[in-house]
């Protein structure tokens, strides 16, 4: 298997990481499906060779229309993030804490919209991106590192929905559900390990966390 031919969604795809990944994968023979929030936002994914749409990946309401339109789904990528943090525990704000949640809800409110896709999909790959902040959390990005690890556990679920799903219809295992940790992450390195995602079988890659 290979990542030729694969529709992907690029939830919240418009950032240099969502660009690199784009480009990574249209080279690769796929079909790249990039969401984003506004108009203006998608014109640089788009020009990578992404199909762009506006669509909020935190909204399970956008997610879900956007999955109602297409035939089939390969691989989805929620790649809403950023960070903010620092000032040891106290400086730990609710306002920093609510900036960071979207990443979580976009884990949520993608994998539940493509859920059936994915597992319907010969080779189905959810995929988040962590960090290694999870594994040794520090006061000054508390906040941080809560919502990866709540990304982190989520994406774990899906597995096991994937897992068991496939067990309960007596059928191999084709969905997978990947975490990527960085503790700095380097776009190009992270668009080539998503690329190779289809040489490996789903149940090598199912309920993994993979360091870059």
């Amino acid at each position: 298997m290979t990542a030729e031919g694969r529709t992907i969604v690029l939830a919240g795809g418009t950032s240099a990481t969502g660009r690199a990944i784009t480009r990574a994968l249209v080279d690769a023979g796929a079909r790249v499906i990039a969401t984003g929030r506004s108009e203006s936002g998608l014109a640089a994914v788009r020009d990578a060779g992404a199909e762009a749409v506006v669509a909020d990946a935190t909204s399970l309401d956008d997610m879900t229309r956007l999955a109602g339109a297409l035939d089939a789904v390969d691989g989805v990528f929620p790649l809403v993030g950023g960070w903010r943090g620092g000032g040891g525990l106290g400086g730990q704000s609710d306002d920093d804490f609510a900036a960071l949640m979207p990443a979580l809800e976009a884990v949520r409110a993608t994998s539940r919209a493509f859920d059936e896709l994915l597992q319907a999909s010969g080779a189905g790959r959810f995929v988040i991106v962590s960090s290694t902040a999870v594994a040794r959390p520090l006061a000054g990005g508390a906040n941080y590192a809560a919502v990866k690890a709540a990304s982190e556990a989520w994406a774990r679920a899906v597995a096991h929905g994937f897992a068991k799903s496939a067990r309960d219809a007596e059928t191999p295992l084709r969905a997978a559900s990947v975490v990527f940790r960085a503790k700095a992450l380097d776009a190009d390195a992270l668009a080539t390990a998503i690329t190779g995602l289809w040489d490996a079988d789903a149940a090598e890659l199912n309920d993994r966390v993979i360091d870059l």
